[in-house]
């Protein structure tokens, strides 16, 4: 039996406006190379870096949102190593004095939050005899989370990064696009033959009581990331159980074989040599009472104060974090009595979420102190049934996102009222529904113009009937003989006659009723 521990290592591409150190426009989508490049982000000799106060709040903002912990100061590192996508011969990134440290997620607890630069991206050709560097890529603000080795399985693994994607998007910070590699994973995997005294005993283990730590590299979607992390437990397992030792090593994950292949042995803190980035200044990030009180009797608080230390204001960041997704997930079901698979959908998409609370408020409304209102939850349904099915259609078919959609929230539960109130058909209702997506138009305006409305006058449809069953005789003798799905057809010529609009329930009820006689 072995004592299983892994850890993630997760890159994330922050989105601001500018480079980390320069300002270079940080433009992910930009398809011509080395555009986006200057004399500081490819490393040219004499060049001075300058702290991109954004991308620091972007990652307070985030330790903030997990409980993490904001020392007083933080500071820049040189890492060195050579490598034909770093141009300076070295990396400027963070050691021993992180911008956030501790935290937890989905009960796994985070060790920190750092801010690095990143690479520039290299293009190596079909034969592989030759590669390029684009430069755009270097210097992009790169934020990295470390967790403890809290995590059990693959599942377990991407359940994380998954949450953690989320909060990236909600926080605005990251687009945390994996296909796009503004987020990557690195998982760490060890296994450790069980001793006895491990099962009488719950406390931690020590780093020295693991196993050897092998790193996952090359985990560019959350498949991958469960495939690989799975594979490389049975790969260590076996190794363990030949009598063989695991290596400490870094390896990548071949999508196409699906295994992990040996990279390089695995470097320590103290090959890179670590030390304080000279160019840089230390960053104050809890500024202190007579700073506060200065800044509160009028001084200014500017970016660098005296003596090159710079201070943030973490109450004005703290403010700024909106309602994050588990809280979000707890209150719609609360507040809609949804299933938890529907409000998982709603809360993937923060603005798709926002516009199902603007319309389902709105329909509480509108449905409150009528002979409906007891069909709320009904309504409610039918309400995220239409938004998740026939709009997203819609969205799809466009290309579209939510925010760019032509039906206002209000619209939208105006069109519900007329479904739950019968006033409408569901076949006129989506008929309306694209007419709405393609205009813009209120629902009871366009049922005015096109004459949609749904028809549940006793009489008009009994006339329909009369009709269909004068001109049906051999339909009506097959069902009197017991084929059911000759009333199905004559209910669709009835309808086919009223032109979709009938009430389906009427028209029914009034079909047997006729035919029973």
């Amino acid at each position: 039996m072995y004592q299983l521990t892994i850890g993630l290592e997760i890159h994330v591409e922050l989105k601001t406006k500018t480079k980390m150190f320069c300002g270079c426009l940080n433009d992910s989508d930009e398809k011509h190379p080395n555009i986006n490049i200057c004399p500081i982000c490819v490393g040219h000799p004499g060049t001075l870096p300058t702290i991109n106060k954004k991308a620091v709040e972007a990652v307070l903002k985030l330790g903030l949102a997990l409980n993490s912990e904001i020392p007083k100061i933080s500071k820049f590192d040189r890492k060195n190593y050579f490598y034909p996508d770093l141009p300076k011969g070295y990396q400027i990134s963070q050691y021993d004095k992180p911008l956030t440290i501790g935290g937890e997620l989905n009960g796994v607890k985070i060790t920190r939050i750092h801010l690095e630069e990143d690479t520039a991206r290299l293009v190596h050709s079909p034969a592989g005899k030759s590669s390029l560097v684009d430069f755009n890529r270097a210097g992009v603000p790169l934020m990295e989370l470390v967790t403890e080795p809290d995590i059990k399985s693959g599942k377990e693994a991407v359940a994380f990064a998954k949450e953690l994607q989320l909060i990236l998007r909600y926080l605005d910070i990251s687009r945390a696009d994996m296909e796009k590699g503004q987020m990557r994973i690195e998982a760490n995997i060890s296994l450790r033959e069980m001793r006895e005294t491990d099962a009488k005993q719950d406390a931690k283990l020590r780093e020295t009581d693991l196993g050897t730590k092998v790193e996952i590299k090359n985990l560019n979607s959350f498949r991958a990331v469960e495939e690989a992390v799975d594979y490389e437990i049975k790969r260590q397992a076996e190794v363990l159980e030949s009598g063989k030792k695991v290596i400490h090593e870094t390896r990548g994950w071949d999508e196409f074989e699906k295994k992990t292949k040996h990279q390089r042995l695995k470097e320590k803190s103290h090959d890179y040599r670590y030390f304080p980035e000279p160019d840089l200044p230390i960053l104050s990030l809890r500024p202190s009472e007579s700073e506060v009180e200065a800044v509160q009797n009028g001084a200014p608080r500017p970016f660098y104060q005296k003596g090159g230390v710079a201070a943030f204001d973490l109450e004005k960041l703290k403010a700024e974090i909106p309602e994050l997704p588990a809280q979000k997930r707890r209150r719609i079901l609360a507040e809609f009595i949804l299933k938890p698979e529907q409000a998982e959908i709603l809360v993937e998409d923060r603005s798709a979420a926002q516009y199902f609370e603007e319309a389902a408020s709105e329909l509480i409304a509108e449905l409150r102190g009528t002979d409906a209102e007891k069909r709320g939850q009904e309504a409610i349904n039918t309400l995220y049934n239409y938004l998740t099915s026939d709009i997203k259609g819609l969205m799809n078919e466009q290309k579209i996102a939510i925010k760019e959609l032509n039906i206002s929230p209000e619209n939208f539960a105006d069109l519900m009222v007329l479904i739950i109130k019968n006033e409408i058909s569901s076949r006129s209702a989506k008929d309306i529904l694209k007419e709405m997506f393609l205009t813009g138009l209120d629902p009871k305006q366009i049922i005015q113009e096109k004459g949609l409305k749904q028809i549940s006058d006793e009489e008009v449809i009994k006339k329909a009937i009369q009709e269909v069953v004068d001109e049906n005789p051999k339909a009506i003798e097959d069902y009197k003989k017991g084929k059911e799905t000759a009333l199905q057809f004559l209910i669709g010529q009835a309808m086919a006659k009223l032109k979709g609009q009938a009430n389906p329930d009427i028209l029914r009820q009034l079909f047997s009723d006729y035919l029973s006689k």
